[in-house]
């Protein structure tokens, strides 16, 4: 949209009117017959529409102070934190810092500027798990909105994640989407007009991919979905050609996004952690979704390469350690070890007699689809017993998944999804189903399959094993519980939250219910609190037991410190758990690395407030199953990440070299010894050696590649000064924490500092106005007294002292309407707009003006127009002297000042017509002066913009900052000199 397409209104973005009986500041996107207004000192949520044709609207102006508010040394501190604090229109390049309530570190902002070199942004963001990939792309969705380059949002994502996503944009970025998933489909259809689409394109949204690639709904969302996408976890929509695994999921996904991407001004980010599973032809295929070129471009050539830089950004965790040197939590190192146990005599002897049965079954087979189809149940029935007794009991009675198959190829697609952990499935987040075991010729009853050709003796054994199977339940004869109970143990002793991950459901319930009666026996002088969360629970369910687990109860009460969270893989991706748990224990080894990899990141993330965290892997010593997956695939995973510093995705040979050797140890002759060395003590299987070379090679090929997809065009410092600037413009990280505290204290909220940092506050006897906005940004329920974090991110129920923080932003927006409102009780008027201070800090008498400054910023558009949008600066300026012949300080004088303390009282008559006699020589040659530095300070936010954009590439022409009216005079503060000090004729 350029300015030609509407009729210019009368009053200029950022000039002042007064309308309603109140003064207004003008907004973009009004026109002659519709002003856009923001009231003078509010917030976005006060913003209204007005006619001029139907109301009466005037040209305004900011009333000055009156010279009788007066307040102490502190007031002008306050009022100029408060005022900054409040900006959600600020003059910097990056026009959504102002609005967004999180800070983001300089390698977040990479993306950005990748985004605005774009006309159509279209990117793919694959940086490591847990260092911020959703920022990364909410700060580029912020900025296309707020310059707006995009008029509408939609995120594709699991439904799992669904309401995270929800949160993460109303809570960090201030969008305020709506969810569109089957539980909510309904409702939105019968709140929309009858022939209208739930979607409109300057809508937001988020919505459940595999809900949305449904015939019924999935065209009129193409009609109508809005101008930016992003899409999560966006590796799950593409799959290799020939994959057996999902690949129709896979393929409606990427018909989805290819339909999407074919819109040639639809901008477009893709968001994953794992863009290359070890499969070339899925991340072409990812890739040409951002540019046809990118398909089948060598990468090897420059050409290649740099075309690839324009689109794809990746950095790992070292490339970004630096970035978290000033406090910021992220841990400095993950702490991993592998812990041990033995199998009970009972359980190695339930186990030889599984691979003996699985071993006869198999052999005996008739023909290649009876053979895979027991030989997929044998694999399914060894590993629940591998994992626990109670997945085990429910494998031997469940119908095996691949009873229904009717080819061979067709059985193996199907054990790979229900039994192995392939890398090219499309989700874990329904994958931890107990697989079943039983087939018609091997069924229990045959009331449950229909089959009755079983004889006397299998049946008989079958039972068999599923009572042995039941009797192994609990910590005396399942070692890998009792190591288990150990280890937590440990962890919590040390003071660690530790999540313990498991392949199945069966066998996350059960070591939930035996790690609550164990760690709580009678007696038990600290209690634990512990959950489970599998696939069964909804995703809402499982955010709730999570609350449940984390957040304080119905009385105030803050989560225990000692808790544990036992869950499947349908919490390894895409969950945040990091402010409340930093352990993680592998309860079952996953049959691949990179579900360790997601598990871990869980708690090895951005804000994360542990330093160190741990991640251990339990593995029975004995057990052989394990001891396949420990030295085929885990061992040698760590072993390169060590080497290389990466984690290098598993090979495509790794599903038929995992299946080679358990052929091995299932078909051999005779049962492996348990107490030998390790089962590859001996020369290497063939298709395990294979394997190490494929993954060796990819692990070369992968170092070598750091430098081929390294985002080397854009460097962090090019915008390091903006940021800075911007940052210092609107408040720097102690000036928020002193102007929280202080505002509180005098707002009766009784802070008490920590020893860990920050400090705490009630909140009951603040302000009606300002408790209200605490119980609305934190909830009913939140913790008291309320904790305030010394970082950039907190827990639920607490505060980070950063000032988009919800809780921050109300005090600094209460302080400044309390300012410039006297009809509030003195109390709750911490901040006033006039001072006269004695003080050792100045020689002669010196004023300082706290001065607000409104510009019109034109920006040009990827359209080639321009769109204005309003910029505000704050700044203090001070002179000496009388106001009459002012002496200007420089800039560092005046905020010099800010830091002056009292030294004695001014008399209040005295002091008023000091104040008054000022005031009056504002309108006399004090507003030249800060007219022609309003000019400068547009001057400077031109060469800022100019500067960003350069360095972006991004376009130039029209580019131009107009101060608006008079610059506001906030505050005025006459400082004098204290009475020891020998007084000149200017006293």
């Amino acid at each position: 949209m350029t300015t030609a397409a509407t009729p210019a209104p009368k009053y200029a973005v950022g000039s002042l009117v007064h309308a309603r009986g109140r003064e207004w500041v003008v907004l973009p996107d009004s026109t002659e017959d519709l002003l856009v207004l923001r009231p003078l000192g509010g917030a976005d949520v006060d913003i209204a529409g007005v006619l001029p044709g139907l109301e009466t609207v005037m040209p305004a102006t900011f009333a000055p102070p009156t010279p009788g508010d007066l307040g102490d040394q502190h007031t002008a501190g306050l009022l100029r934190t408060a005022l900054r604090i409040g900006f959600r229109a600020g003059a910097g390049p990056f026009r959504s810092l102002t609005s967004i309530a999180v800070d983001p570190r300089p390698y977040q902002l990479v993306p950005l500027m990748m985004a605005l070199r774009q006309d159509t942004v279209r990117l793919l963001i694959a940086d490591d798990v847990g260092i911020g990939k959703t920022v990364e792309a909410g700060l580029i969705a912020a900025e296309l909105l707020a310059q707006g380059d995009a008029r509408g949002l939609v995120v594709l994502c699991s439904p799992a994640l669904a309401e995270q996503w929800r949160a993460e944009l109303r809570g960090k970025f201030g969008i305020d989407a709506r969810l569109v998933l089957p539980a909510t489909i309904g409702r939105l259809e019968r709140e929309t007009p009858y022939g209208q689409s739930v979607f409109r394109p300057d809508g937001a949204y988020v919505v459940s991919t595999d809900f949305i690639k449904s015939p019924r709904h999935r065209e009129d969302f193409l009609n109508n979905c809005p101008d930016l996408v992003i899409v999560d976890e966006a590796h799950t929509c593409v799959a290799d050609s020939t994959a057996q695994v999902s690949a129709r999921t896979s393929q409606q996904r990427y018909g989805l996004l290819r339909a999407l991407a074919d819109v040639p001004d639809r901008h477009l980010l893709l968001v994953t952690a794992t863009p290359h599973s070890g499969k070339e032809e899925p991340f072409r295929r990812l890739l040409g979704l951002l540019d046809a070129r990118l398909a089948t471009v060598g990468f090897e050539s420059r050409a290649g390469r740099e075309l690839l830089a324009q689109f794809f950004v990746q950095r790992r965790r070292a490339d970004i350690r630096e970035d978290f040197q000033d406090g910021a939590h992220f841990p400095s190192s993950r702490d991993t070890a592998e812990v041990s146990y033995t199998l009970h005599r009972d359980y190695r002897a339930l186990l030889a007699e599984v691979l003996a049965y699985a071993r006869e079954t198999v052999r005996s087979a008739d023909g290649a689809l009876q053979q895979r189809q027991r030989w997929w149940s044998t694999l399914a029935l060894l590993r629940t017993l591998s994992s626990s007794p109670a997945a085990a009991v429910r494998s031997l009675n469940t119908r095996a998944g691949v009873q229904e198959a009717d080819t061979p190829d067709e059985v193996d697609r199907t054990g790979q999804v229900t039994v192995s952990d392939p890398a090219d499935t499309d989700s874990s987040q329904s994958a931890d189903e107990v697989p079943g075991s039983l087939l018609p010729t091997a069924a229990s009853t045959t009331e449950e399959t229909g089959s009755d050709d079983l004889d006397a003796e299998e049946k008989a054994r079958l039972v068999a094993m599923a009572e042995a199977a039941g009797k192994l339940a609990g910590p005396t004869r399942d070692t890998k519980l009792k190591k288990l109970v150990a280890t937590v143990t440990d962890l919590l002793d040390s003071g660690y939250r530790p999540i313990v991950f498991c392949r199945y459901i069966a066998t996350s319930d059960y070591v939930a219910d035996h790690l609550k009666k164990v760690l709580n026996r009678r007696g038990t002088e600290h209690p634990v609190a512990v959950a489970s969360i599998t696939g069964e629970l909804s995703p809402d369910m499982r955010l709730n037991r999570i609350a449940e687990l984390t957040g304080a109860d119905e009385n105030g009460e803050p989560a225990p410190e000692r808790r544990v969270l036992v869950a499947t893989d349908c919490l390894s991706e895409g969950v945040n758990l990091q402010e409340s748990f930093d352990a993680v224990i592998h309860y079952d080894l996953a049959w691949n690395p990179t579900r360790h990899e997601q598990r871990e990141g869980r708690v090895d993330r951005f804000g994360q407030r542990t330093d160190t965290v741990k991640a251990l892997t339990l593995y029975g010593a004995d057990n052989p199953v394990d001891d396949i997956v420990l030295k085929v695939l885990l061992r040698k995973h760590e072993r390169i990440r060590r080497a290389t510093g990466i984690s290098v995705p598993v090979p495509q040979q790794a599903e038929s070299a995992i299946q080679a050797v358990f052929e091995e140890l299932i078909l051999r002759g005779e049962m492996p010894s348990f107490e030998q060395e390790g089962l590859f003590e001996r020369e290497q299987l063939p298709a395990a050696e294979q394997l190490e070379l494929a993954w060796e090679s990819s692990a070369e090929r992968e170092k070598a590649s750091r430098s081929l997809y390294a985002q080397n065009r854009i460097k962090k410092e090019d915008v390091a000064t903006e940021v800075a600037e911007i940052r210092a413009a609107l408040g720097t990280g102690e000036e928020v924490r002193e102007f929280t505290r202080r505002a509180l204290g005098a707002l009766r909220g009784m802070p008490v500092d920590r020893k860990q940092g920050g400090f705490t506050a009630h909140t009951d006897a603040l302000p009606q106005g300002l408790r209200d906005a605490v119980t609305a940004a934190l909830g009913p329920r939140h913790p008291r007294p309320v904790v305030f974090h010394d970082a950039p991110s907190a827990p639920r129920g607490e505060v980070a002292l950063t000032r988009t923080d919800p809780v921050v932003a109300a005090t600094a927006r209460f302080v400044l309407d309390t300012a410039l409102d006297e009809k509030f009780p003195a109390w709750q008027r911490p901040a006033r707009r006039c001072g006269v201070i004695r003080t050792s800090a100045v020689r002669r008498p010196t004023t300082m003006l706290l001065v607000r400054h409104r510009f019109q910023l034109s920006l040009p558009t990827r359209e080639g127009g321009v769109r204005p949008q309003l910029a505000e600066d704050a700044r203090v300026v001070a002179f000496q002297g009388r106001p009459e012949a002012p002496q200007w300080l420089s800039d560092e004088e005046a905020l010099a000042l800010l830091e002056a303390r009292a030294t004695g009282n001014s008399d209040p008559g005295f002091a008023t017509d000091h104040i008054a006699s000022i005031l009056a020589a504002l309108k006399a040659g004090l507003m030249d002066e800060l007219r022609l530095r309003s000019k400068a300070a547009a001057k400077e936010l031109e060469a800022s913009h100019h500067r960003v954009r350069t360095a972006a590439r991004a376009r130039l022409a029209g580019l131009k900052a107009v101060p608006q009216g008079d610059p506001d005079v906030l505050g005025v503060f006459l400082y004098r000199p204290a009475a020891t000090i020998q007084l000149g004729a200017d006293a």
